[in-house]
């Protein structure tokens, strides 16, 4: 009475075969490394009205750092900016050393949670600058 049916439910779960899958230090590897080129990419605009040879080998750094995560590829590099004012990229910067300080704790990568620890600490004090200066005039 009802002909059978001859292909594949679209209701049925894939099979474990069906899709690739990756380990929980891969995924840690990917969110790592999309942290640390995101605060390369400040740190880049930043280099543009804040430049300073320690904003130059912080992006060294973090470039090193983002191609050892990535197997070797380099991360692509923005241009230095022209923001007159510097401050929100401060707080932008130190908000995305924070998340790849809790990444690399988790993941106990320890070369990199030095490296966004002392960037959350340079872009802290970065911010804190500007107080000092206006509190002592």
């Amino acid at each position: 009475m009802y002909e059978p049916i001859r292909t594949k439910s679209v209701h049925s779960t894939p099979a474990a075969s069906d899709f690739p899958h990756r380990s929980r230090d891969e995924e840690l590897d990917i969110q790592l490394a999309g942290h640390l080129a995101a605060l390369l990419a400040v740190t880049d605009e930043l280099r543009g009205p804040a430049a300073g040879p320690e904003l130059d080998t912080a992006a060294e750094r973090l470039a090193a750092q983002v191609a050892r995560l990535r197997g070797g590829r380099a991360p692509v590099r923005a241009t230095p900016g022209t923001a007159a004012d510097p401050a929100p990229l401060h707080r932008r910067a130190l908000t995305l050393a924070g998340r790849a300080l809790v990444v690399a704790a988790s993941r106990a990568d320890t070369a990199a949670a030095i490296l966004a620890a002392e960037r959350m600490d340079a872009h802290t004090a970065a911010l804190a600058a500007p107080r000092e200066l206006s509190a002592a005039h």
